[in-house]
């Protein structure tokens, strides 16, 4: 719950003409639309930009979840920015957090009061920049957060089932700011305050923006990427994936192309990104003066989302993990930026002073867990690279894997008074874990952070995310075979029996990835039935806007290798594919049989539902089936098939 704190209104930036005033303001130079709720955390991108203009000398509000409906008078209230208004939806796409993959509306909406789901329409980038364009059509308007920079292109839409152009067609905007935006914001706004045109601000990096053929900057050259119209993509579904090879490999370079796409007559042009921010750059995004509170205006109302990270610390940003499902890297870049050491503590003791904190931090992690400080050993060779993975199909070589920098941060944190216990809620690469260097100290320090891990830092249930048992379709999510998890799962049980620990491994996995079958997730149920799980972290997959995943579930096509890849579509197939992760339900176990007769793998039935535990090789023991009292499970007696 938000509560009564030490922090004035005027801490906080301002919502209203009110607090506007109580800052002696009679102008603002920026405007942010929001479609979170306004909470004053570095883990909420409106905030973080606000705060970035803030401490240049611009005059920032922010409007938190607008009212669309009626008069606009949420859009009217502060008037019209010197500069420009800019457009914030949200920390997730607005699709991915209203609906799940079956297309139902989801339980709660995490980022808004109470968890309401009336306070942002579907596609807020588009709905606030039409309203804004209507009141106040001469006002710059820029696009960022992750919807807008998700939807830069040509891009499959789930809920609408079709291809949708650059989100600056439907929207009206004028610009996109992708990635993580604090240097392109406070660019235009540099820019715009020299007096230049928003027309004609084409030179910044990381930026979008729409013109005719004749007026791209420069004009076409031949270090530019053209990728297939989407006109062409429309009617050709292989084009749009020869397209996303080429959108997702620029997202991941050091020194990327400019990429044009010709769109209703203009070019849709990106150019490439900034460089990863340095150690110096993310210190300070995360030294702004944060209440790190919601807004008092929420006082007495629960915000899910900030409940879940209100005493967790992200210590890097990007991910060179490359997961074909993720969109991480598209919008962080592979490239790890980490806070030093020192900004670290700090964020920490604030932290600690929290009325509400007991002692235990929920999360010292980032995109994932154990990837700070790693970087390339030949930077040279970093610069040339464009594998949109470090890690996959194999870790790279010039990889340096060494552990030893973030078990320093985690010394440190759990020394500072008050601090009980740091817990690791972040996903855990195990592959990192035990991959095997030519550097003999990497590999002894790995071996010293997985104990460290497992004896301090786990809550008594650590999450991973081994996603599947096909090595086959792992192959195609870009994840380790399924060898190495069990060989983690070995490392972690060993580890509890050594110190008399009773600890959970959770891992989460997803059904009809493409190249998934039916079969592929009947072989799932009886391995992780022979590991004794009973699958809870687990989903249907959703396709969603720039990954390869959601690619090639679309036009049925790898954008690598452009061989045929099947997904499962229909909700018959999806649910088929589903019902697997949960055999031990009495409820499934019908359908599930008759499922597998129906794919010609009846064998399996007798692995299911025989009572009889199989090893990985397929030998009988005499193990029971069901895991019974095991913590976290349901009684065994609540699995008695009826006679």
């Amino acid at each position: 719950m938000v509560e009564n704190n030490n922090y004035k209104l005027s801490d906080f930036l301002p919502t209203t003409k009110k607090e506007c005033e109580l800052r002696g303001w009679d102008t603002l130079d920026v405007i942010l639309f929001s479609g979170d709720a306004y909470v004053d955390h570095p883990s909420f991108g409106a905030a973080v930009i606000g705060r970035t203009l803030e401490a240049s000398g611009y005059r920032v509000a922010i409007v938190p979840q607008p009212d669309w409906h009626g008069d606009f008078r949420d859009f009217k209230k502060l008037g019209r920015p010197r500069l420009f208004f800019g457009i914030a939806p949200g920390c997730m796409d607005s699709m991915v957090n209203k609906y799940t993959a079956n297309r139902r509306l989801r339980s709660e909406d995490a980022y808004s009061p109470d968890g309401r789901h009336d306070c942002r329409p579907e596609y807020p980038t588009i709905v606030y920049t039409r309203i804004l364009k209507q009141l106040y059509p001469d006002v710059p308007v820029a696009l960022g957060g992750i919807e807008a920079s998700l939807r830069r292109l040509t891009h499959y839409d789930y809920w609408q089932d079709k291809l949708m152009k650059c989100i600056l067609c439907d929207s009206g905007a004028d610009i996109i700011i992708y990635g993580m935006g604090e240097k392109v914001t406070l660019c235009l706004c540099q820019e715009l305050d020299k007096g230049r045109s928003i027309d004609s601000i084409h030179d910044i990096p990381q930026t979008v923006f729409l013109v005719d053929k004749n007026d791209i900057p420069g004009g076409i050259n031949e270090n530019d990427i053209i990728l297939h119209s989407h006109e062409t993509c429309l009617r050709n579904k292989r084009a749009q994936a020869e397209n996303f090879r080429h959108i997702e490999e620029e997202s991941n370079k050091m020194h990327a192309q400019r990429l044009l796409q010709e769109v209703d007559g203009k070019y849709a042009v990106v150019n490439p990104p900034f460089p990863p921010m340095t150690t110096e750059e993310l210190d300070a995004s995360f030294d702004y003066p944060y209440t790190r509170l919601p807004h008092p205006k929420y006082k007495n109302k629960r915000i899910p989302a900030y409940e879940m990270i209100k005493h967790s610390v992200n210590i890097h940003r990007g991910c060179f993990g490359g997961c074909a499902f993720c969109t991480i890297s598209a919008h962080q870049g592979k490239f790890i930026s980490c806070r030093s050491k020192e900004n670290i503590l700090r964020e920490v003791r604030k932290i600690v002073k929290m009325p509400d904190f007991k002692g235990y931090l929920s999360d010292l992690g980032g995109p994932s867990a154990n990837m700070y400080g790693m970087h390339g050993n030949n930077l040279k060779a970093c610069e040339r690279c464009k594998r949109p993975s470090c890690i996959n199909p194999e870790i790279c070589p010039n990889l340096n894997t060494d552990h030893s920098k973030l078990l320093e941060i985690y010394h440190a944190v759990d020394a500072i008074p008050g601090i009980k216990k740091s817990f690791i809620g972040s996903g855990v690469r195990y592959d990192l874990l035990l991959h095997k260097s030519k550097d003999e100290h990497s590999n002894h320090v790995a071996q010293q952070y997985t104990r460290e891990l497992i004896t301090k830092h786990v809550s008594g249930r650590l999450k991973v995310a081994p996603e599947h048992t096909s090595n086959r379709v792992l192959a195609l999510m870009r994840k380790p075979s399924f060898r190495l998890f069990n060989e983690f799962k070995s490392i972690f049980d060993r580890i509890n029996r050594e110190e008399g620990l009773n600890q959970q491994i959770i891992p989460y996995f997803i059904s009809s990835h493409p190249g998934c079958h039916a079969e592929d997730m009947a072989e799932l149920a009886v391995i992780t039935k022979q590991l004794d799980f009973h699958l809870e972290q687990v989903q249907d997959f959703t396709p969603t806007p720039m990954t390869v995943s959601t690619e090639t579930w679309y036009t049925g096509y790898d954008p690598y290798t452009l061989e045929p890849v099947y997904s499962a579509k229909t909700p018959r197939d999806k649910l088929a594919q589903r019902m697997f992760f949960f055999w031990y339900k009495p409820e499934e176990r019908t359908n599930i049989e008759r499922e597998l007769k129906r794919i010609g793998r009846s064998d399996l039935i007798h692995k299911l539902y025989n009572g009889v535990r199989y090893s990985a090789d397929n030998s009988r023991s005499s193990k029971s089936a069901y895991p019974g009292k095991k913590a976290g499970y349901p009684k065994k007696k609540e699995y008695k098939r009826k006679k």
